[in-house]
C-alpha cells in the first residue's frame, strides 16, 4: 500500500514537474524543474525494484547532463555582457 501510494506522488510530481519545465519562459527555472522530473522519475525506477536505473538516473541526467546545461547557459548568457575585455588573454606584466 504504502508503494503505491509512493508512486503516485512521485508519477504525478514528475507529471507537473515536466509540464512546469516545457512551460517555463525562464531557462534557469526550467532547469530546476526538469531536475526535479528526473529525480521523481529515478524514486519511479526505484519503486519498482531498479535501483541501479534510480541511480543511473541520477548520476547521469540529474548531474552531469544538468551541469553541462548550466554551463552551457552561462555561455549564452556571457554573451549578454558588453565588456567582455576581462576575459582577454593578455600577459600580464609584474614590473613596475
Amino acid at each position: 500500500m504504502l508503494e503505491i501510494t509512493l508512486f503516485y506522488i512521485a508519477a504525478t510530481i514528475a507529471l507537473v514537474a515536466t509540464v512546469l519545465a516545457m512551460t517555463r519562459a525562464n531557462a534557469i527555472h526550467a532547469l530546476i524543474y526538469l531536475i526535479v522530473s528526473l529525480l521523481a522519475v529515478a524514486v519511479i525506477f526505484f519503486l519498482i525494484g531498479a535501483p541501479f536505473a534510480a541511480a543511473l538516473e541520477i548520476v547521469i541526467y540529474a548531474g552531469a547532463i544538468m551541469v553541462l546545461f548550466v554551463f552551457d547557459l552561462g555561455l549564452v548568457f556571457l554573451g549578454c555582457v558588453r565588456d567582455i575585455s576581462f576575459l582577454a588573454l593578455t600577459p600580464v606584466s609584474y614590473t613596475h
